[in-house]
């Protein structure tokens, strides 16, 4: 058996980027039937929220989430630990607490040793166990491309869920994590990434969203979501959507990853950058001069990216303060939300 094998030549894409491009999703969604409804259903499919919320009492909240995909990295403990992270992350960004998982698991068994596709849930298993909760389970195919991932269940306090819906009028925008995981992810399958840029893009893809459970403690806190496959752009755009407002972003405000600027600034890119942008372009409104590298950036998509958090002006010193102090060093201010068509308008500058 040709093992060991790049796991990311296994794949025709790998990690976020593999999702399927917004405007598509959002027309394959237009064709459900309409749901029936459902008194305990707190968060279903209305706004493209990052789980599902289903009541179970005064107290307590079911909080349901499910994501994979082919790999981002070879190194297949490295994949697991990733998949896992990226999984869990939807569970944090609607401020509930993860309670257990379930694997989800599509490999090639004629190409990779019962080893290997070990070493993967390993990989998960050991991301689950940092975050308190057992991999309870879970179900395995045999497929032509390898796939893994988690069923991630959480709870939450009814009272206490965050969604993407309920931005306000002035709030501003953080982000938590730096920028460019796409751009070091297509680098890598080129095999142009150096050692550093690959320490940088595991650091930051393994690094669990746990300050999520900790927002709602935070007064002026409105709307959480995390960016992940549709880029900063897209995942703001829905915000938007969800609050009917427009967002002004501030173009050089995010934080990016090391080495990431100078590989974009070489026309490294991904394919989902190219889709995202071709999907929802028509409600982004560009300043003049805009370098085409960083309109990119603003699409990059984000495996294992950081949360998207709409807070008060006045209460995002203290949050920025808060976020830092917990670990997540590279948050940023790098919009505002404003009374408007839900649309985003990028300016040059930062915050």
């Amino acid at each position: 058996m040709p093992d060991p094998v790049r796991l990311t030549s296994l794949a025709h894409g790998g990690g976020c980027g593999c999702k399927i491009a917004p405007a598509v999703l959002r027309e394959i969604l237009a064709q459900m039937p309409a749901a029936q409804a459902f008194p305990n259903l707190m968060v279903g499919t209305e706004t493209s929220d990052d789980a599902a919320v289903w009541r179970l009492n005064d107290s307590q909240a079911l909080v349901a989430t499910t994501d994979f995909f082919m790999p981002v990295v070879d190194d297949p403990f490295d994949f697991g630990r990733i998949a896992a992270t990226n999984a869990l992350s939807d569970v944090y960004a609607m401020g509930a607490t993860p309670i257990f998982a379930l694997a989800i698991v599509g490999m090639p068994i004629d190409k990779l040793s019962p080893a290997t596709i070990g070493s993967i849930l390993a990989g998960g298993a050991s991301v689950c166990a940092s975050a308190g909760v057992p991999v309870a389970g879970g179900h395995s195919i045999d497929s032509v491309e390898p796939i893994y991932g988690l069923v991630a269940l959480g709870l939450v306090h009814p009272d206490r869920v965050l969604t993407n819906r309920t931005a306000r009028d002035g709030d501003v925008l953080i982000l938590t994590k730096a920028l460019g995981v796409g751009v070091l992810s297509a680098a890598f399958k080129q095999e142009r990434l150096t050692p550093q840029g690959y320490a940088a893009l595991i650091a930051t893809t393994t690094q669990l969203n746990t300050v999520g459970a900790t927002l709602a403690d935070h007064p002026g806190v409105h709307a959480v979501t995390d960016v992940t496959g549709f880029g900063l752009l897209g995942h703001t755009l829905e915000l938007c959507r969800g609050a009917d407002l427009t967002a002004e972003l501030f173009a050089d405000a995010p934080a990016v990853l090391e080495g990431v600027e100078a590989l974009a600034m070489a026309d490294v890119r991904t394919g989902a950058a190219v889709r995202n942008w071709a999907s929802y372009g028509a409600s982004v409104a560009l300043p003049p001069g805009l370098e085409s590298w960083r309109k990119d950036l603003l699409c990059d998509p984000q495996t294992s990216g950081g949360l998207l958090i709409a807070v008060s002006a006045s209460e995002a010193p203290g949050l920025l303060a808060q976020l830092s102090a917990q670990g997540f060093p590279a948050s940023r201010v790098v919009g505002r939300l404003l009374r408007g068509p839900p649309e985003i308008r990028v300016v040059s500058g930062s915050a």
